[in-house]
């Protein structure tokens, strides 16, 4: 069943649709060449879903980019949640990682594609490493965060009950942590998804970030939409999936704050 909140947002989205065929259909206030009509866009998302855009069909290039984000952003946590995990339990890690840290997060991911390109080609791989860099930053950001507001009687309860290292992280840092590390992930996701856009714009033979750029040198509004679009559907998609994941890990956080 939609709730209050769902139906909102439907009539939200319907209050969109309706300005946009007015501005753009009925009264022409919006030039097609400014912005594209429904029918127009629906041109376009026709054309790419059976003739096909800039060398493949939509399904090929939405693929292609949903496994490049996936891949980048795997990465991202498997390499950002344990280093905040440890610069957040270890003081000696933490002075040891944080200074070089503080320079390269200030660095935008976009800055990176020359090297990346440089050193991996122009292949998947070096757009995986601009989007692992994207990914990376919040992840650290936010476990270490997530550990640092452990309460101290927290870690002092355990070492007196003899808690060894493993069972220290297993048990009592990481599901502490957890709902600070969701956070970083979800922040992670969104910025992957922004800097896949951006890397698949040089060098790419397939994505939605190369149908972007098709439009845009064949000056075709339409497209350019079905390829914004495409993006936020997916990012919609696996914000839900990460949610999802969220709930079940964090059951018992769900439980205690209802």
């Amino acid at each position: 069943m939609i709730g209050r909140r769902g139906w909102i947002g439907l009539a939200t989205v319907a209050a969109l649709l309706a300005l946009w065929f007015v501005l753009t259909t009925l009264t022409g206030q919006i030039t097609s060449a400014r912005f594209p009509s429904p029918a127009e866009f629906s041109a376009s998302l026709t054309q790419i879903n059976t003739r096909g855009y800039a060398g493949a069909v939509l399904l090929s290039h939405a693929w292609h980019s949903l496994l490049l984000v996936l891949m980048g952003f795997a990465v991202a946590v498997g390499t950002g949640v344990p280093l905040g995990l440890w610069m957040g339990w270890n003081r000696r890690v933490e002075a040891l990682v944080n200074p070089v840290f503080l320079i390269i997060r200030p660095i935008p991911p976009l800055a990176w594609i020359p090297l990346a390109i440089l050193w991996l080609g122009l292949g998947d791989a070096a757009k995986i490493m601009v989007i692992w860099f994207a990914a990376f930053v919040p992840s650290v950001i936010n476990a270490f965060t997530g550990v640092r507001t452990i309460d101290r009687p927290v870690f002092e309860a355990a070492r007196m009950l003899g808690t060894p290292p493993w069972r220290m992280v297993c048990e009592v840092i990481v599901p502490a942590a957890s709902p600070m590390i969701f956070t970083g992930l979800r922040l992670s996701l969104q910025a992957s998804w922004t800097t896949l856009v951006a890397a698949e714009l040089v060098g790419a033979l397939v994505g939605v970030g190369f149908v972007l750029n098709m439009a845009q040198q064949d000056i075709y509004p339409g497209m350019i939409l079905v390829g914004m679009l495409t993006v936020g559907v997916l990012g919609f998609i696996t914000t839900l999936a990460l949610g999802h994941a969220e709930r079940r890990a964090l059951a018992w956080n769900v439980a205690a704050t209802d």
